[in-house]
């Protein structure tokens, strides 16, 4: 049998993957993958999400597939770009976006449709890693409401831009999903996508990759033996289940509610309330400049210019609207996405780790109706030799054949049924003997009476025949079963430690991608604040140019021998006693 665990894909990572055993696997306590070593820290990082903060380094590569796969490894941190997005009709009735990626020196165009089935695809390919989302589909209600527009709507179009670039830039950084052709040439763009459709590896994916080898699905070598295999739901019970595994499941439902729960409602809220108060400045500076020209002299400047600080706080708040949709809202999107793939990914797991157990019953099973065919065989050739006995040698009495057969039923152990005449008359009988002449047919009952005799003819029924056959058939089947048991226990060591590890690198990437939002929300309050103050500042100054209230005292009396009166307050006389009077 083929060992594909040399072909372990973490193995560069410092996996080591431990040999199995055809006659015993364990699978209560699989192995631990080693902590790797931490990634490399940068001082000046750039927008979300990080060009290398979650990213291993790499083994040494020397033998590159094709040119992408040589610019991807070539040790440089590089970026892939979506440029811009045009609108054709290029093989198609209909116009449609189209993405133009930058890669190097390539060039793609790739519609949305065909990053999806990317997507799909390397999912299928790569059964037990985490393959990154792309952007959500446009909902029903945004078609009801933009109707043809919505294929076109400019903020969704950017949306898209940026998250597909994101999704790019996470295989790009994968230490596996780097390495696959099929991605290597859709950012090449010299050969259409539906033409990679049609070619290996993707056209040999089988229709369920339940049945197929979790480290490579496209492998044909044991087809027969996981077609034996059982297909479970997600939702069938492990008698055994893994522990590890149990607790990621619960910390992924709890990841999920926090994002989609409070976070994702208190920033849709937020983001709401930041636009609303943009919306507003940008109306009180366009009142407060047409105020202005209503008056003259240093208050018409002073006006002019609290409008302009205005009108910088609306430019800054909509800045900081759209920093906080790329670097936070969308991230936030994008790792409730990946919730629901990990979910998908522990579903799988557990699938084929349903499918080892119920393939191991079957087994248990088949092993047991073996053991009662070949009982019942030696049974009926015992009592073969005993009836040969008795009619081929001198007759016996009644008592030495019963001796002859308790001594038979005691080597045995089991007690069986005696022989009884009929069974010595039926040993002389031909198989299907014809209607009974002196009978008499009842009328109406010649068709099918003829009908059971060919039927009867037709079927087996001899059962010594019959207990034989069912002998080599289940022989056959068990020899399948045993196969196909090895393969899934196979299966399931590989896709234990390949999820365990992909979820450690996950974890890495989160804490560092979420360390990166959080600083850059910061960030992006801090110039917020900084441009204000700015703004504020030069506004102030204009407004201290306006002229003192007129009833304010002269310099020259504060100064004098007489001290200021009782209502003067900072040079300035109270406002209540100018109205008063006094």
């Amino acid at each position: 049998m083929e060992n594909f665990e040399d072909e372990n894909p973490f193995e560069n990572e410092g996996i080591q993957s431990t040999p199995s055993s055809a006659s015993r696997v364990y699978l209560s306590e699989p192995s631990e993958p080693p902590t790797p070593s931490s990634p490399p820290s940068s001082s000046n990082r750039p927008h979300f999400p990080s060009a290398g903060s979650h990213r291993l380094p790499q083994a040494y590569k020397n033998d590159y597939c094709c040119m992408r796969d040589q610019w991807l490894h070539s040790g440089d941190d590089m970026e892939i770009l979506i440029t811009d997005a045009q609108k054709t009709s290029v093989n198609s009735t209909s116009p449609y976006i189209t993405y133009v990626i930058r890669s190097g020196d390539a060039s793609a165009h790739h519609r949305y449709s065909e990053f999806e089935s990317l997507r799909l695809n390397l999912s299928k390919l790569y059964p037990t890693l985490i393959v990154p989302p792309i952007p959500s589909k446009q909902t029903i209600g945004d078609y009801a409401i933009k109707q043809a527009k919505a294929k076109e709507d400019a903020a969704m179009i950017a949306r898209r831009k940026r998250m597909l670039q994101t999704f790019l830039n996470r295989i790009a950084r994968h230490p596996i999903l780097s390495n696959e052709h099929i991605f290597h040439r859709f950012l090449d763009g010299e050969v259409s996508w539906a033409e990679i459709l049609h070619a290996p590896p993707i056209s040999l994916l089988p229709k369920n990759i339940l049945r197929a080898p979790s480290h490579n699905p496209t492998d044909t070598t044991s087809a027969a033996a996981y077609a034996a295999l059982p297909a479970p739901s997600a939702s069938h019970p492990l008698r055994r289940p893994d522990q590890r595994f149990l607790d990621s499941e619960v910390f992924t439902h709890k990841f999920a509610a926090h994002l989609s729960g409070p976070l994702e409602k208190v920033t849709r809220r937020t983001m709401k309330r930041w636009s609303d108060y943009a919306q507003d400045h940008a109306e009180l500076g366009a009142a407060l400049n047409g105020f202005s020209l209503n008056e003259s002299g240093q208050l018409s400047t002073a006006i002019e210019k609290t409008g302009q600080a205005v009108d910088a706080t609306y430019m800054s708040t909509t800045l900081l609207l759209q920093e906080l949709e790329q670097n936070w809202a969308e991230p936030l999107s994008e790792y409730s996405q990946f919730a629901s793939i990990i979910k998908k990914l522990l579903a799988y797991r557990h699938q084929k780790h349903a499918q080892y157990e119920l393939t191991q019953e079957t087994l248990e099973a088949k092993r047991e109706q073996l053991e009662e065919l070949e009982k019942s065989e030696r049974e009926a050739r015992r009592l073969e030799e005993a009836l040969g006995r008795g009619r081929g040698g001198s007759p016996q009495d009644p008592q030495s054949l019963s001796e002859a057969h308790a001594q038979d039923l005691t080597e045995d152990g089991e007690e069986s049924e005696p022989p009884r005449l009929a069974d010595e008359q039926s040993a002389y009988l031909p198989p299907h003997p014809g209607p009974n002449p002196a009978r008499r047919r009842v009328p109406g009952m010649g068709f099918i009476s003829a009908l059971t005799y060919t039927l009867h003819g037709m079927m087996d029924v001899d059962p010594e025949t019959a207990r034989r056959n069912a002998i080599s058939k289940t022989r056959e089947t068990i020899s399948q079963l045993e196969d196909a048991l090895h393969l899934s226990a196979q299966d399931l060591k590989y896709s234990s430690s390949t999820i365990q590890a992909d979820l450690d690198r996950f974890q890495r990437q989160k804490v560092a991608d979420l360390r990166e939002m959080a600083i850059s929300m910061a960030r992006s309050h801090r110039d917020w604040c900084k441009k204000n103050l700015e703004a504020w500042e030069e506004a102030k100054k204009e407004i201290a140019e306006i002229p003192d209230h007129p009833n304010k005292t002269p310099e020259d009396a504060i100064a004098g021998p007489n001290p200021p009166s009782a209502t003067a307050i900072n040079g300035r006389r109270d406002s209540t006693a100018t109205v008063n009077g006094r």
